[in-house]
């Protein structure tokens, strides 16, 4: 494979569905032209992933991501030499390709990464712009359409699991939430293909069991899984069995909550078959 269609695998073929709720395309724009890296924090499933390939499709970028977890080394970042035909050959990682190339280099959930493997980042995060890799003695000089952009859950924070103030203050910040009703409805409304009068329901029943978050809930509904309720009504599953597949049964396994949420739920579409003998 040619390192032109190597590339070209990372960039969005099309439009993502994707609703403005505020100023968030206009900021994101300013940091990219004016080469400050961002991260875009928020709950889950509350459309950051989505928002950032929208935005990589609208710039027409690459998009590399790299879903971030505690056995991310720099090696997985930044590349590592391997045994081909009897020879051994360089190959760059994701944070490489994308320094070397041009794109956005999307760290997903970056507090989920060893701090000792996001230091790397750091001398592409100021007004250096460069990525030294030891094991070449190579630097590599950010192409000008290079962006660094981190995510992750600050409801997940804690003294282990957050970024370093010296990481943080290198980077520019979006904070997203889940939607208002209205965009949430047209959100649903165009992901799933329900009518209208469904897909305020789904929207206007989410806002009411994110308000259990603190009363038994870690986390409220996400619109992800909203939108898989949605899903489920289209291909023909009763709305309440909908919501219990996959929020209730999602969200918790403590019989009160569960109770709680169904009660939501029936506020809208009815008892679930068979909750009154379970």
């Amino acid at each position: 494979m040619t390192l032109e269609k190597l590339i070209d695998q990372f960039r969005i073929g099309f439009r993502p569905n994707y609703i403005p709720q505020a100023d968030e395309e206009t900021v994101f724009r300013a940091a990219f032209e004016t080469k400050i890296p961002l991260i875009v924090k928020g709950p889950t499933g509350c459309g950051k992933t989505r928002f950032i390939e929208y935005m990589a499709h609208a710039l027409g970028l690459p998009l590399i991501t790299v879903s971030c977890h505690e056995d991310l080394t720099s090696a997985d970042l930044v590349g590592r030499y391997l045994f081909k035909e009897d020879e051994t050959i360089w190959q760059d990682g994701p944070l490489t390709l994308a320094v070397r190339h041009g794109g956005i280099c999307y760290l997903d959930e970056i507090v989920e990464a060893r701090k000792d493997t996001t230091v790397i980042i750091h001398s592409l995060t100021d007004d250096r712009r460069m990525l030294y890799i030891d094991k070449t003695g190579e630097v590599v000089r950010a192409d000008p359409r290079f962006m660094m952009v981190l995510s992750y859950n600050p409801g997940y924070q804690s003294i282990v699991k957050d970024l370093k103030h010296s990481t943080r203050q290198r980077f520019a910040s979006l904070s997203f939430t889940h939607p208002p009703v209205e965009v949430e409805t047209e959100i649903l409304r165009t992901e799933t293909g329900l009518p209208d009068e469904d897909a305020r329901k789904l929207a206007e029943m989410g806002e009411k069991i994110r308000a259990l978050k603190g009363y038994g809930l870690d986390e409220g509904v996400s619109t992800r899984l909203l939108v898989y309720v949605g899903r489920l009504m289209k291909g023909g599953l009763p709305a309440a069995e909908a919501c219990n597949a996959a929020i209730t049964q999602t969200l918790t396994e403590e019989a009160e909550v569960e109770e709680s949420i169904n009660n939501i739920v029936k506020l809208y579409f009815g008892e679930l078959v068979g909750a009154e003998e379970t």
